[in-house]
């Protein structure tokens, strides 16, 4: 390892920031290059933006970044869902065990402790308003522009890493290296934010520590609070169809189909049909490619790499794991650069795909299923039985919020699981006996027939 390489990090987003900081902990001068303005100089207040939930792979990145108690005084934690039915009805859904948590966090926020922290950082330069052309591999050398001044210029670096999200400038130009497999897919759905704005003393209108979830089969409402009082609202939504953005054309279309479909909602959404307007409506994407790694010279992370859907809240977490995940290897490789990308490509594409999957398949359970009473008497018996056997049973959200078990293990398991718990859920009686040692053992006897198999 030599630590006067110098590297260069396409993108200043949450995962270039941390990448950043762990770097230049081994000494080497890191150029950080971000398209936007410099966050650090803007008035954000840290209310009404788009929120994050951040858990535990996440905060096990920010505190060897030596960056989680400054996050966790803004973090505001979520111990469960809140489930609103079209009545108005509360349900309440605990995430994990007494104490678990996942915390509301608001990414402007957060990318401006991760910048600020870097830019403290001697051998780190931020270099806000440029833009990156292309990436000549051979030489290993960023064509740049300062957008300011409209001056280009050509930078040369021992290595680049491209953590500049879903349309990545760094990852676009590996698409035209030989067997450099990429695939990009949209969801039917987008999304739209909203406001819950805070009571005039800056109270939360709803219950402050839980993330609200209003699930219409096809769709879904959430929110999740902010520290200034309010709640940041999503309303995942079809594009196209009966019921969908394009069809929500008028104002008066807007107010007759919140009313009548989120009507608590509505009560405390003063600003819904200004908000509806003013907000764009986004869309959401899905990108896999591989390898992640350019030999010993480029390496994707983040979003570059595996930008997924937000139904699991792992879209950050699983950014900042790939930092831990990068730093072990590293450490383990004594900075060999090309074992380093190899073997970090190699352990997280696999990984990353399970937690793909898994977030697609939440946004069924979640804009559908957690308004299902057998599936919460399923999530009952689960709760349960992991409660009685937690070195047997560990609930996949579980595995994937609370635990570092990597997503693939997890997914894995989570199938063996699913398959246990539709036999057990098929029993004509499950809603008498489901907290009986009859289902205990029931249970116990699957898991034993699962492990001799």
């Amino acid at each position: 390892m030599n630590p006067n390489e110098k590297i260069a990090i396409a993108g200043g987003g949450l995962v270039g920031s941390l990448q950043a900081l762990f770097l230049a902990k081994h000494g080497f001068s890191v150029d950080v290059y971000e398209r936007r303005h410099d966050p650090r100089n803007s008035d954000y207040s840290g209310g009404r933006s788009i929120n994050l939930a951040l858990s535990d792979r996440g905060w096990k990145a920010l505190d060897k970044a030596g960056v989680a108690d400054d996050v966790k005084k803004e973090a505001i934690p979520m111990f469960g869902r809140m489930i609103h039915d079209q009545a108005g009805n509360l349900t309440y859904q605990p995430y994990g065990k007494d104490g678990q948590a996942i915390y509301s966090v608001s990414r402007g926020g957060l990318n401006k402790v991760l910048l600020e922290r870097a830019g403290e950082k001697e051998n780190v330069n931020l270099l806000f308003n440029h833009s990156i052309g292309t990436v000549d591999l051979e030489e290993n050398i960023l064509h740049v522009e300062d957008m300011n001044t409209g001056v280009r210029s050509q930078k040369k670096y021992d290595r680049i890493f491209g953590t500049d999200g879903a349309f990545s400038a760094i990852r676009k130009r590996l698409q035209r290296t030989d067997r450099f497999n990429y695939e990009q897919r949209y969801l039917t759905h987008g999304y739209k934010e909203l406001v819950i704005p805070a009571n005039a003393d800056g109270s939360h209108r709803i219950e402050k520590n839980a993330l609200h979830i209003w699930p219409r089969g096809e769709f879904m409402l959430i929110a999740l609070p902010n520290t200034d009082g309010s709640f940041t609202c999503t309303l995942f939504f079809p594009f196209d169809g009966q019921v969908s953005f394009n069809a929500l054309d008028t104002s008066e279309k807007v107010t007759t189909f919140f009313n009548e479909v989120f009507p608590d909602a509505v009560a405390v959404m003063p600003t819904l049909i200004q908000d509806y307007y003013e907000n764009p409506t986004s869309s959401l994407v899905m990108i896999s490619c591989e390898p992640w790694n350019y030999g010993d010279k480029v390496c994707l992370m983040g979003d570059a790499s595996h930008a997924i859907v937000p139904f699991y809240g792992q879209g950050m977490n699983s950014g900042f794991e790939d930092c831990t995940v990068f730093e072990e290897i590293f450490n383990v490789h004594h900075g060999d650069w090309n074992v380093v990308f190899n073997a970090f490509s190699k352990k997280r594409k696999p990984e990353v795909d399970a937690i793909r999957e898994l977030a697609l398949r939440n946004y069924i359970e979640m804009r559908d299923k957690t308004g299902d009473a057998m599936f919460l008497l399923q999530k009952k018996i689960e709760a349960r039985f992991s409660a009685k056997h937690p070195e047997k049973w560990i609930p996949l959200y579980s595995q994937v919020t609370f635990t570092h078990i990597p997503y693939d293990e997890a997914l894995r398991n989570g199938e063996v699981q699913d398959a246990i718990m539709k036999r057990v859920m098929n029993r004509a009686d499950i809603a008498d006996v489901w907290d009986s040692e009859e289902i205990e053992h029931a249970i116990l006897a699957e898991l034993t027939a699962e492990m001799v198999n």
